[in-house]
Order: structure tokens, then sequence, then C-alpha cells
């Protein structure tokens, strides 16, 4: 059965991929557009839950336009659901992504100018000029040079990119540091190092493999309960976002899980590890 999250199809219409497999109206092969503002939330329905972000820059592959949204797929990790049509545009290919937790969108090069917005972590920007500490973007507007890395850049650790977070509050369906949660700061910290990721908790139970009985603990292993998702920053400390705290925050596993557990959240799921533990 195919995981509605994962599949561009809505009844009224489908990406041409999936003829033969499900019922629509019509199947299209759709267009592709770019976010244009801070981010933009993809929801479960025209005005409804809010189940991820797009951040200013990534794509989303548009199949219907109706009453102001847009229904499609977003290209990061394939998650389907609806955005606003206003906050999308035609398309520019980065160059450049924001490596620092935000940065500014400047109107001249200069950092006593007021800046007219701000765009966060993991945001593609296509560079178009260089004027000394500054790189202009595709809109015009100039970005810290320090703020910005090549496209294909990576960093080698994710849970120290999970640490750029630190303190960011938490935020259903949130992907930035504006507003994040539990699996959004798995995914924003993987894909940042070049390790691809799905959006939920549930799906992100597939990376990697699991921990032996007995197995120790290390820095960079998943460890999930249901629904929820987090870092081990060593054998004892975990780095979640989460709901207690209302933030991205360090919490002993021991506390967390006896903490989970008395809510009724019940006992941990699983132990994954997708990297070799530091020599």
């Amino acid at each position: 059965m195919n995981d509605p999250r994962m599949t561009p199809s809505n009844g009224r219409v489908a990406h041409v991929s999936l003829k033969g497999e499900v019922e629509a109206e019509r199947f299209v092969e759709g267009r592709r557009l770019m976010v244009q503002q801070p981010m933009a939330n993809i929801t479960d329905a025209p005005r409804g839950r809010r189940v991820s972000q797009l951040l200013f820059g990534e794509m989303f592959r548009e199949l219907e336009s109706y009453d102001g949204f847009s229904f499609g797929q977003a290209e990061r990790d394939g998650q389907v659901g609806y955005v606003l049509s206003g906050a999308m545009a035609s398309p520019e290919e980065p160059t450049h992504w924001v490596t620092a937790p935000a940065t500014h969108l400047y109107p001249k090069a200069h950092l006593k100018v007021p800046p007219e917005v701000s765009i966060f972590f993991g945001s593609p920007v296509k560079v178009v000029a260089e004027r000394d500490a500054h790189l202009r973007i595709h809109t015009g507007h100039f970005i810290p040079r320090p703020h910005l890395q090549p496209i294909r850049a990576r960093f080698a650790d994710p849970v120290g990119v999970a640490d750029l977070f630190l303190g960011s509050p938490y935020l259903w369906g949130g992907n930035s540091r504006w507003g994040i949660d539990c699996s959004g700061l798995v995914q924003m910290a993987l894909l940042a190092c070049g390790i691809a990721c799905p959006r939920d908790s549930d799906q992100q139970m597939a990376l990697g493999r699991d921990l032996y009985h007995g197995e120790p603990l290390v820095r960079g292993d998943l460890v999930f309960w249901d629904g929820h998702v987090g870092f081990m920053a060593n054998d004892r400390m975990l780095l979640h976002a989460n709901a207690y705290h209302m933030s991205v925050a360090y919490e002993p596993l021991k506390d967390a899980a006896a903490r989970i557990d008395a809510a009724g959240g019940g006992a941990i799921t699983a132990r994954r590890r997708f990297l070799k533990p530091d020599e």
C-alpha cells in the first residue's frame, strides 16, 4: 500500500509516474517551483495541519493549483501536501546554501544597512555576484560571505549540525531555526551531512541498523520512541527537539526515557546506527 505522505495523488490529480497504480482524474508531469519567502508550510489539506516546511530556495513540484494552494511534492524528501501558491515562483538553480543557523538578506553590501528579511540554515541560493565580504544572490539581496558554502559542501558530524539548533523553539512540522520538531531536527542534520533522510520519525527508523543487545551507544546514534526521535551526543546525553522543554535541548537519556514513559509515551522502541563510531 502506498504511503500517502509520499504518493503525489489526491484523487483529482496524480503524477504521471503513478499511472496504473492509483486512481485520478488527471495524470500530469507538473511544474517545478521554488519557495520565495523564508519558509512555507506543507499542509495535509488546503488550510490544513502543517506536516513539514519548505525553506527559502527549496523546490516543490506543483501538480495542481486551486483556490490559492498548490498540491504537489517536495523535492527535498518527497513529502506530499499543499503549499500556498503565492509562496513560490519560477526556479533558480542554486550555487550555494546557508550554513549559519540563520542569515539576513541586505539590500546593500553593508552590515549597517537594515536587512529586509532573514532566511535559515539549509536554504539554497543562487549567487550571481561577489562584493567584498558579501555575496549577491538571485533576488538582488546580499548575504555575508561566511554564512554561505558551495552547494555541494557538506558537514561531517550530524550531532554538531543539530547543536546549531540548540534552543530553537519546538514547532510541530518545523524545519528551521525559527521552529523545529524532533524528526525535522534529525532530517536537517543528516541532509547537511549528505545522508538521505525522510521527514517523519517512523520513516527514519529504516535508517542504518539496529544496535545489538548490550551494544553501547555512541555519538550520532538515533534513539526512538513511538512518535519521537533524538540524537545521542555521547553514550549518556540525548539531543532532541521536544515538547517538554519546548525547544531543542540536551537531556540525559536516562531522565528522558523515564519522563517519556511516565507521561505515557512508552519505552524506547529502537536504537539505530548509521555512522561508524568515533575512533
